[in-house]
């Protein structure tokens, strides 16, 4: 992937702590997103069921 562009190749610890501090980035981002609709999913009340005998 380094041939087609795709992937830069990392020369310095500079240039490899820049890649990896941006993929953290985009992680802290994607949970910041998803977090708040995971945990209204696990919080949503339940609907009550009435149960009658017959």
């Amino acid at each position: 992937m380094v041939a087609t562009g795709m992937i830069k190749p990392l020369h310095t610890m500079v240039d490899f702590y820049t890649h990896i501090k941006g993929i953290e980035y985009l992680i802290c981002v994607a949970f910041f997103v998803v977090f708040p609709a995971f945990y209204t999913y696990v919080n949503k009340e339940q609907k009550k069921v009435q149960v009658t005998k017959k």
